[in-house]
């Protein structure tokens, strides 16, 4: 993102918000578009120098129906509702969506006894068109899993979703309609004075009448920060994740799920929307919020599992490795707590199920906050942003089109035009590589961006705080 200018910058400073969201993960994007389309006055300080740099940046990208949720929970909820919105949403806003269908198996016989409590768990969340299947039509539905399997649960309405055009279209719409947002801008205390906060950035200070708090894997330090405590720790859970070539796509259709347990869903097997088939992730507590490095022998202990449930991943080659960090706290819900009396909201302990429930979420939030204040006035017209590049297999390439300006990267068949409109966005253009990549996906594919790289940086200078040049980093965070 460009920077604002200085006397930008002090109309922002100098103005009170309606609304300041920290954080613009997965949550924090939905959360500005909600109370933006509501008629709030709303602005978004991101620590990050670009959306989803923190935890939102690696996830398996599937939409839930919450199916396996906690019955009568905040997360059940907010997953059940935002599912229903999304599905009415996606296409105004042009998202991509694979109807995949996911099964829920069973490989032994203790997991097969359990499939009955799946059943009554997804009736009782109000997902009632689950199935039990036996192995004969499991396999008939997935011939190229391994025979082994006893029993599975089929879930037809699970779906795979593209995890960063989703949240960058919730956040560019809160912008087209009048929001802002400033990146690189960390929150280093604050003081609520029984009307409006004051924030204390490294861009200066901000007023508010209301404080949000998405800040993910640093919640409760903003909580420690802003209010003086937090009714919940962050305890980081790390997953490491497998990306198989464009073959491995073809392998499977379904949405591979294990039978879970208390501690995760466990690793789950699933095409994603660029055209590959993932696996993972693992669930590794850890003390470093920040730490997303994956090592050698975890990743091989995944390649075996995953090989032992599709024996024919064996013949593809692994495209990349990432790691996500989920912010779990010691409590299976989320939470959500209004301060009432101190116009704050802290948001807490969204999980993997964070990018289905996003949209719950505000509205869940939205509610708590509009309860006990005068409702805002909503605009006469709500702007949709203009339609994106595509960047999932299931819709039209830019590659496809005419007048693309040439292909940049040809692993993943980025062309010039589409770098070019996303590096020139009015919006919300990226601010680094990693930003650049969540757009187009350059630099994702077998070469990692030894190829074009050249090219990227040309086309870049100028437009990041570090130049390409001076940092390719061979990683990848999706496939």
């Amino acid at each position: 993102m460009i920077p604002t200018s200085n006397h930008q910058q002090n109309k922002q400073n100098a103005h009170c918000f309606d609304i300041i969201i920290i954080g613009a993960g997965l949550v924090g994007c939905a959360m500005a578009r909600k109370f933006t389309l509501a008629g709030a006055s709303v602005l978004t300080l991101e620590k990050g120098a670009d959306i989803l740099d923190g935890a939102s940046k690696g996830n398996s990208a599937i939409l839930h129906t919450g199916f396996d949720a906690p019955p009568d929970s905040i997360e059940q909820s907010c997953i059940a509702d935002s599912y229903q919105e999304f599905i009415s949403l996606r296409k105004k806003l042009h998202l991509p969506l694979m109807k995949t269908g996911a099964l829920v198996l069973a490989w032994t016989d203790d997991e097969a006894e359990r499939l009955d409590g799946i059943i009554k768990k997804a009736y009782r969340n109000q997902v009632q068109d689950v199935e039990l299947l036996n192995a004969t039509r499991i396999l008939n539905k997935e011939p190229q899993l391994a025979n082994h399997v006893k029993a599975g649960v089929y879930v037809p309405r699970e779906y795979v979703i593209d995890p960063w055009t989703t949240p960058y279209v919730y956040m560019r719409q809160a912008l087209v309609n009048g929001a802002k947002l400033n990146c690189s801008c960390e929150v280093l205390n604050g003081e609520f004075n029984g009307e409006q906060w004051q924030l204390k950035t490294n861009q200066g200070e901000f007023k508010a009448r209301t404080v949000i708090n998405c800040a993910g894997l640093y919640g409760d330090v903003i909580d420690q920060h802003l209010i003086g405590s937090s009714t919940f720790q962050i305890r980081p859970r790390k997953g490491q994740f497998l990306v198989y070539d464009t073959p491995a796509h073809r392998l499977i259709h379904s949405i591979i799920l294990p039978v879970p347990n208390e501690i995760t869903k466990g690793v789950v097997i699933c095409r994603t929307a660029f055209g590959k088939l993932l696996v993972g992730p693992t669930a590794e507590e850890q003390d470093d919020r920040d730490d997303a490095s994956v090592d050698s022998e975890t990743l091989q202990s995944l390649r075996k599992k995953g090989e032992e449930l599709l024996p024919a991943l064996a013949d593809v080659p692994i495209n990349a490795t990432y790691a996500g960090i989920r912010p779990a706290t010691e409590f299976k819900d989320y939470v959500i707590n209004h301060h009432q009396d101190k116009h704050y909201i802290s948001v807490g302990g969204i999980r993997s199920t964070g990018l289905t429930a996003a949209l719950g979420i505000a509205n869940y939030v939205f509610k708590k906050h509009t309860d006990d204040t005068q409702a805002y006035s909503t605009p006469e017209k709500i702007i949709y942003p203009d339609k994106l590049h595509q960047i999932a297999e299931n819709e039209t390439r830019d590659w496809q089109m005419r007048g693309n300006k040439g292909i940049v990267c040809h692993c993943e068949r980025v062309t010039e035009r589409e770098i070019e409109t996303a590096l020139h966005d009015p919006h919300l253009a990226p601010a680094s590589l990693d930003g650049l990549k969540r757009r187009t996906r350059v630099t994702m594919g077998r070469c990692q961006g030894f190829y074009c790289s050249a090219k990227l940086s040309e086309m870049t200078e100028g437009y990041f705080q570090q130049a390409i040049a001076e940092n390719i980093k061979q990683e990848n965070y999706n496939g």
